[in-house]
């Protein structure tokens, strides 16, 4: 049985990441901890409480007014620590936040091998999305596994020298969470018409970026009227 740590601290990596521990949980070759770092507080209690997962460990390093440099320091000596109480097969991480980073460093000084969910998502700028598009390029030099979302998220790694034997093209495990949302929900919200979902992510968008999009759904919503 393979001993797997799944590390998380934001509201955005545990939606992604627990529709895969769901599946981990199925599977009789898997023995799963969860380890959050509480990056996120409120707002990861409630995704997890939304998929009924109860984390083994929880470093609550969240702290009123804290910096980049602290968050990374706890995270990465809270996860050390963790890994050096047990035996670990693999360290699961997931996109391109401080805790993925910190985490798959933990992992890298512990010589875990590290399993980089949605890897390979480049912008080529350091310093936008500052400071995930460090963080994501970071990962990547460390992880052992690469589960890229796309294609051409593979071809970015592929780019970079990363083998192509550990990159595997997964599709985004956000899907799986909207269709675990969707069969939790009330069938009356999709009788009508067909739903359009998306998201705005990143402090990046606010502002033209923003305005820019919804100009957009809106010329989209007029065209297609059997769209909510």
């Amino acid at each position: 049985m393979k001993e797997i740590l799944v590390v998380f601290g934001t509201r955005p990596e545990a939606i992604k990441m627990c529709p895969l521990i769901l599946e981990l949980y199925r599977r009789k070759a898997f023995r799963v901890t969860v380890a959050v770092t509480g990056q996120h507080r409120e707002m990861l209690a409630g995704v997890l409480a939304s998929f009924g997962i109860r984390p083994q460990y929880n470093l609550a390093i969240m702290r009123k007014g804290q910096t980049l440099a602290e968050v990374t320091t706890a995270v990465l000596e809270g996860i050390f620590d963790i890994l050096g109480q047990r035996r670990f097969d693999c360290v699961l991480v997931h996109g391109d936040t401080s805790t993925a980073f910190a985490a798959s460093l933990a992992a890298f000084y512990a010589k875990v091998p590290v399993a980089h969910i949605e890897a390979g998502l480049r912008t080529y700028d350091k310093h936008a999305p500052f400071p995930e598009e460090f963080n994501r390029c970071a990962i990547s030099l460390v992880a052992d596994y690469h589960f890229a979302p796309t294609v051409w998220a593979r071809e970015n790694l592929i780019k970079e020298g990363v083998l192509e034997e550990c990159v595997f093209v997964t599709g985004n495990t956000g899907i799986d969470a909207l269709r675990y949302g969707v069969q939790s929900s009330s069938e009356e919200l999709f009788e009508s018409k067909r739903l359009l979902l998306l998201t705005a992510h990143r402090r990046e968008n606010l502002g033209e970026g923003m305005r820019s999009a919804f100009c957009g759904i809106k010329r989209a919503l007029v065209a297609h009227p059997d769209v909510c």
